[in-house]
C-alpha cells in the first residue's frame, strides 16, 4: 500500500456538498503578502543565483528591496484600488522594519505567523524545537497585534511530521502550507483539526518569476486567466473556491512588475459585485460556521 500522510482523506471535487460564499457569491479571492526577513550570510538562499553565491551581499540586498521599497509602492496600490490584503509576517520584521507592522495595522489588514526568519526552515527541527519557536512567535504577534493569529504559514512551507498538531494545539485554526485543493479542507491533528486554506503554488511571484523564470506579463496573465476560469466553473457547477493570489514585495514590488500586476487586481475589482475580495481569516470563519460535514474532513473517529 501507498504510505499515507493521515491528514486528510481523498475527496473529489464533484462529489463534496455546495455551500455558498456571502451574498451568495462562488469565488473568494484573497491577496497573500509575504512579509520576510533574512540573516545575513547564512541560512536559506534564493533561487536566483548559483549555491556558491546564495549568501552573497547582491542576493541579500536583491531581496532587501522588498521591506525597504516595494512593500511600500504595492500597499499604495492596494489603497488606491480599495483591496484588502492579509500578510504572513516573520516576526524578525517586529525589529528590523517596525514601520511595517505599523502600516499593516493602520489599514486593517490581518496577520499571519510565519516563523522568525525565512532564512529557516521548521521541518527539521525537533519537536521541542519546533514548539518552543510557534510559542514564541505566536506570543510576540499577541503581544504586538492585541490578538492571537488565527492562521499560519510556515516559512517555505516546511512540515515536520507533527506542524500541524503543534499549530493546532498553540490555537491555530487555519493553516497555508498544504496546497491540494481549491476548496479549505479539515486536516486530522493528533487533538482535533485544523483547516487547510487553499494557498497557490503557481499564482505565487516568486515561483512563478523566480523559480519558474516567467515574464511578469506572464504571471498577469496567469491570474486573469485563473481567475477568469475558476468563476466560470463556479458558477456552472456550483462548487465554491478560493482563489488566492501570492506577492512578495521583492518580486512584484519592482516598478515594471507592478504595472503588469495592477491590470490583473483592475480585471479582478471589475467583477468585485460576483466575488468576495476577502482575507483568509474570514473564509475561515464562514467555514466554521457551516454545517458539520459541508466541507471535507475525517469522519469523526476516523
Amino acid at each position: 500500500m501507498l504510505k499515507d500522510h493521515g491528514r486528510y482523506p481523498y475527496s473529489s471535487l464533484p462529489s463534496r456538498q455546495k455551500y455558498q460564499w456571502p451574498n451568495g457569491t462562488k469565488v473568494a479571492v484573497y491577496i497573500a503578502m509575504n512579509i520576510e526577513a533574512f540573516s545575513f550570510g547564512d541560512g536559506k538562499g534564493a533561487a536566483i543565483a548559483p549555491p556558491d553565491q546564495a549568501h552573497s551581499h547582491s542576493i541579500y540586498s536583491w531581496r532587501d528591496y522588498g521591506n525597504r521599497v516595494g512593500f511600500w509602492r504595492l500597499m499604495d496600490m492596494f489603497d488606491e484600488l480599495g483591496l484588502p490584503a492579509e500578510h504572513q509576517i516573520n516576526t524578525a520584521i517586529y525589529s528590523a522594519c517596525p514601520d511595517i507592522p505599523a502600516r499593516i495595522r493602520a489599514r486593517g489588514d490581518e496577520f499571519l505567523g510565519h516563523g522568525y526568519t525565512n532564512s529557516e526552515e521548521q521541518g527539521g527541527w525537533s519537536e521541542a524545537d519546533e514548539r518552543k519557536m510557534i510559542q514564541d512567535c505566536t506570543q510576540q504577534l499577541t503581544d504586538q497585534e492585541g490578538i492571537a493569529p488565527t492562521g499560519w504559514m510556515s516559512p517555505w512551507l516546511s512540515n515536520s511530521a507533527v506542524t500541524m498538531d503543534l499549530l493546532q494545539e498553540a490555537g491555530y485554526r487555519y493553516v497555508m502550507d498544504w496546497t491540494m485543493d481549491d476548496q479549505p479542507v479539515w486536516l486530522k491533528t493528533r487533538n482535533g483539526r485544523i483547516l487547510s486554506m487553499p494557498y497557490p503554488v503557481e499564482t505565487n511571484d516568486n515561483r512563478a518569476i523566480v523559480w519558474y523564470r516567467h515574464t511578469a506579463t506572464a504571471f498577469t496573465d496567469m491570474i486573469i486567466d485563473g481567475f477568469d476560469e475558476m468563476l466560470e466553473q463556479a458558477e456552472k457547477d456550483g462548487h465554491p473556491v478560493v482563489c488566492p493570489i501570492s506577492l512578495h514585495p521583492f518580486v512584484v514590488g519592482r516598478p515594471y512588475r507592478m504595472r503588469a500586476l495592477r491590470r490583473a487586481l483592475e480585471h479582478i475589482l471589475s467583477f468585485k459585485d460576483q466575488i468576495w475580495l476577502t482575507r483568509p481569516g474570514n473564509i475561515c470563519r464562514h467555514v466554521e460556521n457551516l454545517p458539520e460535514g459541508m466541507v471535507p474532513t475525517y469522519p469523526v473517529g476516523g
